[in-house]
Parts: C-alpha cells; sequence; structure tokens
C-alpha cells in the first residue's frame, strides 16, 4: 500500500509517500504551485491508495482527489502530527496521545483510542487559544494566550521587551544591535551560553507550555504527550522545565501516569500524519 500525504503551508507545501508502516518511501518539498501542484509531482508513475491533506488553511480537496485517482481527506496541522507519532513516531504503541508542537505558531492534535479526535466543527486542540493569563491583550484576541507566548513571535517579543527596560543580553550582540532581527533560535542560544535574560525567557516558556501540557491533561488524560518543533528542538533547555512545571499543577496521581516525550519525525510529521488520516478514512 502506497499512500500520499502533504503538509500544506502557508508559502510551500511538504509531500511525502509513506507505506503501510509510515515508512517514508520518497519526500518533496514544493515551494510553489499549491498541494495539487505538488500531489501531482509526488504521485507522478505511482499507484496511490489514499491520500490526505494536513493543512490550517482552505484547500481544494475535490482536485486533489481528481489528480491522484483515490479518495482525499484533509485534517489539521496538529491532527497530522498527532496522528503520525501515534503511528510511527513518539508515541508508537500509545493509543491516547495528545501532540503540541511550537513553530511560528502552536499547533496541537488529540488522538483518542487510535484516531484523531476532531471536534464538532473540526476545531479541537485549538491550543493556541488556550486562556492562560488573566490579562487581556490585543495579541491574545489575534493569536489566542498561548501562541501569543510561546510562538516563535512571542518568545522574541518578550527578550525585546526586558532588553528595552533596560536589561543587557547579548542575543541583541547576535543579531547585530538590531532588535528587528532577533530570533527565537538566538534566545535559546543565548540561554545555552548562559545568557540570564535569555534563561529568564525561556523558563516563563517552560512555564507556559507546562500549564498547556497540565489542562490538555486535564480534559484528555493522555497516555503521551508529544511534544515537538521549537520544544524538541530546544529539548536540553524547555523539557525538564515543561516537566517540572507539570508536576508542580498536576496530583501525582495525575502527573506520574503520563509521559512526556519529545517528537520523534521532525518536520515531515504532518504529511506522514496526513496518510495515516487517509488509510483509516479507507478502513
Amino acid at each position: 500500500m502506497t499512500l500520499l500525504g502533504l503538509h500544506v503551508r502557508d508559502h510551500s507545501t511538504l509531500a511525502v509517500l509513506v507505506d503501510e508502516a509510515g515508512r517514508v518511501l520518497s519526500e518533496q518539498s514544493h515551494e510553489t504551485g499549491g498541494a495539487l501542484a505538488a500531489a501531482r509531482a509526488a504521485s507522478a508513475g505511482t499507484t496511490v491508495e489514499g491520500a490526505g491533506i494536513a493543512a490550517d488553511l482552505a484547500v481544494d480537496v475535490d482536485a486533489v482527489a481528481a489528480a491522484v485517482g483515490c479518495r482525499t481527506s484533509q485534517v489539521t496541522a496538529g491532527g497530522g502530527i498527532a496522528l503520525a507519532e501515534q503511528w510511527c513516531g513518539a508515541a508508537k504503541g500509545a493509543r491516547h496521545v495528545v501532540a503540541l508542537s511550537l513553530t511560528d505558531t502552536v499547533h496541537a492534535g488529540i488522538v483518542v483510542d487510535g484516531r484523531l479526535f476532531a471536534g464538532a466543527h473540526g476545531q479541537a486542540a485549538a491550543a493556541a487559544w488556550l486562556a492562560l493569563n488573566p490579562v487581556e491583550r490585543e495579541d491574545y484576541r489575534r493569536l489566542g494566550c498561548l501562541g501569543a507566548e510561546v510562538g516563535g513571535a512571542g518568545i522574541v517579543r518578550r527578550l525585546v521587551w526586558r532588553i528595552k527596560a533596560g536589561d543587557h543580553s547579548r542575543v541583541l550582540e547576535m543579531a547585530g544591535g538590531n532588535l528587528a532581527a532577533i530570533t527565537a533560535g538566538q534566545v535559546f542560544e543565548a540561554a545555552r551560553a548562559g545568557d540570564g535574560v535569555a534563561n529568564s525567557v525561556v523558563r516563563d516558556t517552560a512555564k507556559y507550555i507546562g500549564m498547556a501540557v497540565a489542562n490538555l491533561i486535564a480534559i484528555v488524560d493522555p497516555e503521551v504527550i508529544v511534544l515537538g518543533g521549537a520544544i524538541a528542538d530546544a529539548r536540553d533547555l524547555l523539557l525538564e522545565p515543561t516537566r517540572a512545571e507539570l508536576v508542580r499543577r498536576m496530583p501525582p496521581s495525575i502527573s506520574q501516569q503520563v509521559s512526556l516525550v519529545p517528537a520523534a519525525l521532525g518536520e515531515a510529521a504532518a504529511a506522514i500524519g496526513a496518510a495515516r488520516a487517509a488509510m483509516l478514512a479507507a478502513g
């Protein structure tokens, strides 16, 4: 069985062909042309028995289905990540899984008894909108509280606020003295080098992630929480503080029952999960 998975992003599409065990047979990144062009290119010369799309934006699913000649389904990016990690990644073998991934924004997905839980309107696990701070801010209304605090821009914003308040951080030097050029990666790099301001921002980031994880566990009661994106990339900085925040906020009878693990599938996870969704839809 060969399955096609597409992860459609704002400016590119990642396409993978996988087998029935989730092994990636081929992988292509398409910077132009969107989902339809990526689907045609990835499936050329191959009989595809199922196709799935992971996307948080509108996609012409029917056009993709016609191009590849098989039924095609769509899930959110977070849903794709959760399905992939539960199928053949860090949570393989678990039946109840939550995935939380940070990039420029927050993606999350919930797998219950081996199946993606989408909710009544397909909006389940919209974790960026978890309300974790009683303060009301404009960016919370645009991005959600968690999204505004732990997305890449939120991490940078909190460090910039500290510099503008008079704190010294070598991150500014790393960015050539240009506040607008600071990246979340530079914040993590400086924290590893012992920069106090960067470390403070990282601790605050882990606190928000831990609060979000605690809320998700309280609602879903999963076996495994998979932490991906920037959390996995900076696991040396974020994983244990996140775990500590979870333990601080939950009773041992709950916190000790859940495994927190870094994601295993990297950038291909959402596309692999889209292929898994197609496999499950086929029965």
